[in-house]
């Protein structure tokens, strides 16, 4: 649960505590992208084939989603920004030994780091972020998700630079990870001191991590399509834009490119919608998007339709999280952290398994019967969004 504006300022003005959570929104952002950027060169450089790179690369995920539970229950005992800070600084080490990885198995075991350590900072900040829009009295959090995507923006456009220059991913990465560490550390001391609440520090009988209850799994149902409809982009766009629309080379990546800059969009605009018209139907609406865009991929499968789709699934998908997260953040049942993680949980699993479907059913059928069932998890957004009450 959230500090009360007051309790919350007096450790840090608004403008300063929103300041330094942006700023750790951009060092999650820039290490993520910074380490994507640099993958067919390690890729290279240990010979893996396009098989094995997909087995190692599960290992991020594999400790991102066996560190919630670890976080959730840390977020139930101690200050959003002491696990916040602590997750940048491992966050930041793992990234700068990622480049030095000789062997498969050392990679393995950095990623395995890398995703345990980045989860340790995304649910703390985004914890951090609902006490910071406590403090302003209207949504401001989608604008922090915006920040991310910039970072990650500039990571690939940096970690490009130095491909061209022919600088190795060691001296990249640990040059990024050390910029990044100073930036956690500079600004830690500007976020808020949120202190869990009550029922959940003091009640040892409570369990310490469990999947949403009946109260938040709705919201962790949300999250499951909207990060299942992310996942299938990251992992299919570019596929779909070659096998399903035939696209000329230089079009492949425009799907997600489209996707990217849209959902980008939509975190900056977000915060204003909401203010506007309301959480519920911008998240009744954001399905409506991702429908819309699946659904209009899949049945004109030529370049410029299929971009136009794109586009409207990453405005569909662009504050769906962050809002939930919003939401969930003022349960007075868990620290705002630990109801992020459960609610998280359910998401991810999303994230994870739903490509993999997609693949299946392409198999089975083709890929654009795989994007039309994916149009289905739109309407779940809708249907489920409207079974909330008005004080949820």
């Amino acid at each position: 649960m959230a500090p009360s504006a007051g309790a919350a300022a007096a450790a840090s003005s608004p403008a300063s505590a929103r300041l330094a959570i942006a700023v750790f929104f951009l060092v999650s952002g820039f290490g993520y992208a910074t380490w994507a950027s640099r993958i067919p060169t390690i890729q290279q450089h240990l010979s893996l084939d396009e098989a094995e790179l997909g087995g190692v690369l599960l290992a991020l995920p594999t400790g991102l989603l066996l560190t919630l539970p670890v976080t959730g229950y840390l977020l139930q005992r101690f200050s959003s920004r002491q696990i916040m800070l602590v997750g940048a600084v491992l966050y930041n080490v793992a990234l700068g030994l990622l480049g030095f990885a000789q062997y498969t198995w050392q990679l393995v075991g950095l990623l395995f780091c890398f995703g345990c350590s980045r989860n340790l900072l995304n649910i703390s900040m985004n914890a951090q972020s609902v006490g910071v829009q406590a403090l302003y009295g209207r949504s401001i959090i989608a604008t922090f998700h915006g920040v991310w995507s910039v970072a990650g923006f500039a990571a690939a456009a940096v970690g490009a630079g130095l491909i061209s220059l022919h600088i190795a991913p060691s001296y990249h990465f640990v040059a990024v990870g050390m910029v990044l560490t100073g930036l956690a550390l500079a600004f830690f001391p500007r976020s808020l001191d949120l202190v869990p609440p009550p029922s959940a520090a003091d009640q040892p009988a409570r369990p310490r991590f469990a999947l949403p209850g009946k109260h938040l799994l709705k919201f962790g149902l949300i999250c499951f399509a909207s990060m299942a409809c992310e996942g299938t982009m990251y992992d299919w766009s570019g596929v779909y834009f070659n096998k399903a629309v035939h696209a000329p080379p230089n079009w492949v990546a425009a799907g997600f490119a489209t996707y990217m800059v849209a959902m980008t969009t939509g975190r900056f605009l977000g915060d204003w919608l909401v203010n506007r018209y309301g959480v519920r139907p911008l998240l009744r609406g954001s399905g409506v998007l991702m429908t819309l865009g699946l659904a209009l991929a899949a049945l004109l499968p030529q370049p410029l339709p299929a971009a136009l789709g794109f586009a409207l699934v990453g405005l569909g998908v662009s504050c769906v999280v962050p809002m939930v997260f919003s939401m969930v953040g003022r349960s007075s049942h868990l620290s705002s952290g630990a109801a992020i993680a459960g609610v998280s949980t359910v998401g991810y699993i999303g994230f994870l398994l739903v490509p993999p479907v997609v693949g299946f059913v392409a198999s089975a059928a083709n890929l654009r019967w795989s994007f039309a069932l994916m149009a289905l998890l739109g309407i779940v957004v809708v249907l489920l969004v409207s079974t909330l009450k008005d004080s949820e």
